[in-house]
């Protein structure tokens, strides 16, 4: 099975994964302006004193593109627009093949003029949050009004620019049931893909927010509706057992196949860990931004050495370590749950998939043997 990075031409297969990732994200600074509800990294107003320097930054990009192939490289933050050196950085991954993409906050610093340099560095992507349907959702979680004009304003000045746009947004309790809007408004852009991403209770970002199995159950089926109406791709994010959800609903539905649904987009397989990997702005290497395990700093560490041999990154890449329901799980190899949501509530990595309402045919016969009785006096 293949993982695909949409619209940059890059192909993985499950065995590419454990010799290196499809996305690489650098956490090029936490600096940011705005205080959203749920950020992973807590951003804060001002650079940490000892975040990479650009000359760190170029030699973990060489490293990077010496990946048996090269991953998108997701520059994200923080703001990485309060980044001094973002144009010289894209332009450096762009000069070692790796493909860069950027993830900016809807500041005043994304101006039309800025976007053009992006371009011009050559960004091959361009990310951007939306969650929600209307100024008054999105910019309660943003902390600043004004934020869902402007990101609106960036989608339309990247279509200008010939810049491709991916939309994000993130799934609470105060929002999932905003999706039919949501894609509804998105389709009145010209977008590549909307990648819904699912609370995980880290940084700022609080349990309480999170929704429950139902409450996924009740996305996914809103998501596989649209998959069949909209042009733009559709993913989830930290949301794998959507990939079980659409296997099944193509098993159910007559005459509707994947071929069928080319906009529903889940790059099978991808998981914390594998297929991924984050390095902060301090160097720090983890299994992804949301899960906070780290597993060695560049650059006394070597990224490549440690995506390829680091313990828990091989134990990610593993299916067979998973534990609970999602260790028996016919779908845990295309699926395998969200890492990090279960290392976030359980403390273990490897734990099973706690927003999912789904029981695998192992788990129910193994239930079904402790309960029946062996023996009649058993029922006295």
């Amino acid at each position: 099975m293949l993982g695909h990075a949409q619209g940059l031409g890059i192909d993985f297969t499950m065995e590419d994964f454990h010799h290196g990732p499809m996305l690489v994200f650098y956490e090029i600074t936490r600096a940011c302006d705005l205080a959203c509800k749920h950020c992973r990294a807590s951003a804060i107003p001002k650079a940490h004193p000892d975040e990479l320097t650009t000359a760190q930054a170029k030699l973990m990009i060489d490293q990077i593109a010496s990946f048996p192939k090269k991953p998108v490289l997701v520059l994200t933050g923080g703001d990485p627009m309060k980044r001094a050196d973002l144009f010289e950085l894209i332009t450096y991954a762009k000069e070692k093949g790796v493909n860069p993409a950027l993830s900016p906050s809807a500041t005043p610093l994304v101006t039309t003029e800025s976007i053009a340099q992006m371009k011009q560095a050559g960004i091959r992507r361009l990310s951007v949050s939306l969650d929600g349907a209307d100024a008054a959702t999105h910019d309660g979680y943003r902390g600043e009004a004004g934020t869902f004009d402007r990101t609106l304003r960036i989608i339309q000045d990247c279509q200008t620019y010939g810049i491709p746009v991916q939309v994000n947004t993130t799934i609470t309790t105060n929002n999932y049931l905003q999706i039919d809007a949501i894609a509804e408004l998105l389709a009145q852009h010209k977008i590549m893909l909307w990648s819904v991403f699912f609370l995980i209770p880290v940084g700022r970002g609080q349990k309480q927010y999170c929704i429950d199995a139902d409450q996924a159950e009740k996305v996914f089926s809103d998501l596989w509706d649209q998959s069949r109406k909209q042009k733009y791709g559709i993913k989830t994010t930290e949301a794998h057992h959507y990939r079980r959800y659409m296997i099944q609903r193509w098993a159910e539905c007559p005459g509707s196949t994947q071929e069928g649904h080319k906009n529903q987009t889940a790059p099978l397989g991808v998981n914390d860990g594998r297929g991924v990997m984050f390095v902060s702005h301090i160097g720090e290497i983890y299994p992804s931004g949301f899960m906070p395990i780290e597993c060695g700093r560049f650059p006394r560490d070597s990224v490549v050495e440690v995506y390829q041999n680091n313990d828990l990154f091989k134990r990610l890449r593993n299916s067979d370590e998973l534990g609970g329901k999602c260790g028996v799980c016919e779908y845990k190899r295309i699926c395998g749950g969200s890492r990090a949501r279960a290392f976030a509530t359980s403390g273990d990595p490897l734990a099973a998939e706690p927003s999912c309402s789904y029981v695998p045919f192992r788990w129910r016969a193994d239930v079904e043997m402790t309960l029946t009785p062996s023996d009649p006096d058993d029922l006295v």
